[in-house]
């Protein structure tokens, strides 16, 4: 298995440099225009916590790498409404009436944050405790690069405008670093023995997550370009992303 944890930790590194990221990063811009994706999210966000409860926790199991990742599960299925409290301190939370909701949330625009979760759920379903195990600790380290910047920002617009941002913030960043695996499961992980198929498979489904993820990100940065521009304003700053996301 640890070939497939240094798989796991060389796509970090990649994934850590989209140019979401990268706008993320971008200081010629205030926290708030960098956060703009976050309307984005929510068809993931909210699909998140049913993803643990129904796809990845098999209560019925009693295999120790299932139940490894049960107990991950009550970790993050819980997470979603604490994103419904930054959107409303955001000041994205107007009135609009059901049907223009809907739309929004089921538009193009937001396609990718839909699919993602049900592609997940196509993984997980074929997937043994230890592939489980190897898909979960992936989405994680997506999920570390995100927050670590998500945090940065928040502590800015929370100093500037004496709000509590607890999803985007230090709350949920240290919830996410504090039960993702420890020492001890990734000592476990990484002593599981595996023959040729098995991490062959593991590594496909490590560069797959990945994938789909990049996708995702690509997605939330074409979102935020949407907010911040129209086509006779366009900033040198939000251009040059346009033209990441064109070659990407």
């Amino acid at each position: 298995m640890r070939a497939v944890m240094r798989a796991i930790f060389e796509a970090k590194r990649t994934y850590a440099n989209l140019p979401l990221f990268e706008f993320m990063r971008d200081d010629s811009m205030t926290p708030r225009e960098r956060l703009s994706f976050y309307p984005c999210m929510a068809p993931f966000i909210l699909a998140f916590g049913d993803l643990n409860k129904y796809v990845m926790r098999d209560e019925k199991s009693t295999d120790r790498h299932q139940l490894m990742v049960n107990a991950h599960t009550y970790e993050d299925d819980h997470h979603w409404p604490w994103y419904l409290e930054d959107y409303t301190t955001l000041g994205f939370d107007q009135a609009k009436p059901t049907t223009a909701v809907l739309h929004s949330l089921y538009s193009d625009r937001t396609k990718v944050n839909r699919m993602l979760s049900a592609q997940l759920a196509h993984l997980l379903y074929d997937a043994t405790p230890v592939e489980r195990l190897v898909i979960i600790e992936a989405i994680e380290e997506t999920g570390n690069v995100l927050f670590a910047l998500t945090a940065r920002l928040a502590r800015a617009i929370e100093q500037e405008e004496s709000v509590s941002l607890r999803y985007l913030g230090d709350f949920h960043f240290n919830l996410e670093t504090g039960h993702s695996m420890g020492h001890d499961d990734h000592r476990e992980l990484a002593e599981i023995a595996l023959d040729a198929g098995q991490r062959e498979r593991c590594i496909k489904l490590v560069a797959e997550v990945f994938h789909l993820f990049k996708n995702w990100t690509n997605e939330l940065l074409a979102y935020a370009i949407g907010e911040l521009i129209h086509p006779q304003t366009k900033s040198h700053s939000v251009s040059a992303y346009m033209a990441q996301l064109e070659g990407a």
